[in-house]
């Protein structure tokens, strides 16, 4: 009876076209922005479950735009990991936006006319390019999500309207126009060696050659650029820290975790051994994983180094976007594949959960202290606590400690590395939980600290702006999903 029910219901399209028409009544109606993403935080994560319950009932699921197939028509594709991908762009988006109608860090509650009115708009639209690209199995519709998911999260990065958000916004606003050049032609290169430009075609059609090889190269530097991997990562930290805290939740959760996705659908079907054979899958797969070691290590170096708490956490985002490329020396025509490919994807999922409850946590936690420094915020992580759990249990999950879904994730890669015989890719992965702990530990024993206020009490004073417990406990359950999620290992893998 159950899987009737979800056999009548068109769940993929749903979840592009609802927050598509939200969008569009919050930018026509901008009083009606706030209703529009409540009604959306509701809904979106019942249809996501629904996709995610067809899939497993049915299998993957293919959905012909308009009727027509390629290669003239597009076709969405639902499988395992769209599925949970859209599952993880409900979670965060859900508790981003209660976040965000709380009004914390948010300019969502700005009350004047002016370019903060399409707020509502652009989040809602980003979260319709999320589902769109997560569904998509055409190259040229993936490089149209991509282009809109960018301007959406770069309207979004400026929303705070400094300088410095304004600064930031611009640098990623050309970084994305410009990975998004580089993959556009790699798109071209594909089209004019193949006539077609759907997934499951181009897999049974590659060959190694120098135009897949052009190919490749192209759509693999315009993903790095978008993803943030090292030495493309200076756009990332400027705009991820100076946004407001919802949309840095979303940016570093989900809009840089969109690029890695791209990486696997086109690594494991498309280029994994046909760009330049097996040999050469194997050397590419070898730069990219240093890429990833050397971001992991730059960017917990400058998190170790930050006075502010937002740019702590955007470096942060820098190193463990450099983990989850770990997993390319690892994959291949092995054994051990399937376990490296599965880790580096319940890191991807786990990571969300955990990176978008910390930069909620950290906007509780600056609403209330008036700043981000961190060397001021032993006293407020004292009178918030909620706020300092949130960041203590998603720092958990970054870490890698039991019994967290980033725990799961690496003993995954850790064992495909020692099966494999990669021991320098072990060590890097061991020394990803010690880096994480030593900024993360920056933050948390001011918690526990005794620091007297200027007049000689122990009692926090002066808040700019007391955080809505909502906006606090909505931080807390996302990252207590990144927890929970260590306890689902064994269905989610499945």
């Amino acid at each position: 009876m159950a899987g009737y029910l979800l056999e009548g219901v068109p769940w993929a399209p749903a979840l592009v076209l609802l927050p598509l028409g939200a969008a569009l009544l919050a930018f026509a109606l901008p009083r009606a922005g706030r209703a529009a993403a409540a009604l959306s935080a509701l809904v979106l994560p019942v249809l996501a479950a629904g996709l995610a319950a067809h899939v497993v009932l049915h299998g993957p699921q293919r959905y012909r735009i308009g009727g027509w197939g390629p290669p003239l028509g597009i076709d969405w594709h639902a499988d395992g990991l769209s599925a949970l991908l859209c599952l993880l762009t409900a979670a965060v988006g859900c508790g981003a936006t209660l976040h965000a109608l709380a009004g914390t860090g948010s300019p969502a509650g700005a009350a004047r006319r002016d370019g903060r009115d399409l707020f509502w708009s652009l989040w809602l639209f980003a979260w319709a390019a999320l589902h769109a690209l997560f569904l998509s199995a055409d190259a040229f519709n993936l490089y149209v999500c991509l282009e809109l998911l960018g301007l959406a999260a770069v309207g979004l990065a400026a929303q705070e309207g400094k300088p410095e958000a304004l600064a930031a916004a611009l640098r990623y606003l050309l970084v994305n126009f410009l990975g998004s050049f580089a993959y556009l032609l790699g798109v071209v290169f594909l089209y004019a060696g193949h006539a077609t430009l759907d997934l499951a075609a181009l897999a049974r059609s590659v060959e190694p050659g120098p135009g897949t090889g052009a190919a490749a190269a192209l759509v693999a530097g315009g993903l790095l650029l978008k993803a943030a991997v090292f030495p493309f990562h200076v756009w990332l930290p400027p705009a991820h820290g100076n946004a407001p805290a919802p949309v840095s939740a979303v940016l570093s959760a989900l809009v840089v975790k969109a690029s890695f996705y791209l990486f696997l659908r086109f690594w494991l079907p498309v280029f994994g051994t046909s760009a330049a054979g097996a040999g050469g899958a194997h050397l590419v797969g070898t730069f990219l994983g240093a890429l990833g070691a050397a971001a992991l290590v730059w960017g917990s170096v400058l998190a170790l180094v930050q006075d502010r708490l937002k740019l702590l956490v955007a470096y942060s985002t820098v190193a463990q976007v450099g983990v989850l490329f770990l997993v390319f020396p690892l994959a291949g025509p092995t054994p051990w594949c399937s376990a490296a490919w599965a880790g580096a994807v319940y890191l991807a999922l786990s990571h969300g959960l955990a990176k978008a409850g910390m930069f909620l946590a950290a906007g509780s936690l600056a609403a209330s202290a008036g700043h981000d420094r961190v060397a001021e915020l032993p006293r407020v992580l004292q009178a918030r606590p909620v706020a300092a759990f949130a960041f203590a249990a998603a720092s958990v999950s970054l870490m890698g400690l039991p019994p967290s879904g980033g725990f799961v994730g690496k003993w995954l890669l850790l064992g495909a590395a020692v099966e494999s015989g990669g021991w320098a890719w072990a060590a890097v992965l061991g020394g990803s939980g010690l880096l994480t702990a030593g900024y993360c530990f920056r933050v948390l024993p001011g918690a526990f600290a005794l620091v007297p206020e200027p007049d000689g009490t122990d009692r926090f004073q002066g808040q700019a702006a007391p955080p809505s417990p909502v906006a606090e406990w909505a931080g807390l359950g996302l990252a207590l999903g990144a927890l929970v999620l260590g306890f689902l290992a064994p269905w989610v893998l499945e």
